[in-house]
């Protein structure tokens, strides 16, 4: 299993933090070649971020277990435009969960690169999303 995916690759995702199980933080940049004609950034790539950095709190909440975390849905609503250059930050939560179940939140905040996230006044928050993660186990049965 390739560990950063390519996909994660592609958005120039990092992690910052995954120090608590069951909790992630992760920035990248809004990069142009995700922008509309108008130079915002296309709703799809803001939810991949969203998915991902989800999808890895998801993995982080089983505490050592190996899992695949398969996205069963996922709801995301956008709540200011990001223009090409921001630097965004999702952190990523699971609010409930069990051995095959992961319900999990996540906030995008989007600054100039300087700011510590929530709360912070130089950072906008500039989405929210949810989702529901199938987990299942990778080892062999």
């Amino acid at each position: 299993m390739q560990v950063p995916p390519n996909s994660d690759l592609t958005l120039g995702m990092v992690c910052l933090d995954k120090a608590t199980p069951g909790v992630c933080t992760w920035r990248m940049t809004a990069d142009e070649r995700f922008a509309n004609p108008a130079g915002i950034m296309q709703g799809g790539f803001l939810g991949a971020f969203a998915d991902s950095a989800m999808g890895a709190a998801a993995v982080t909440f089983v505490r050592g277990r190996k899992v695949f975390a398969a996205n069963a849905e996922m709801k995301i609503s956008f709540l200011a435009p990001v223009p090409a250059g921001a630097v965004l930050t999702c952190t990523a939560e699971v609010v409930s969960g069990g051995n095959t179940v992961a319900f999990v939140e996540a906030s995008l905040w989007a600054g100039s690169g300087g700011g510590a996230g929530e709360g912070d006044p130089a950072e906008r928050l500039v989405a929210r999303a949810n989702s529901t993660y199938i987990l299942r186990s990778r080892d062999p049965d």
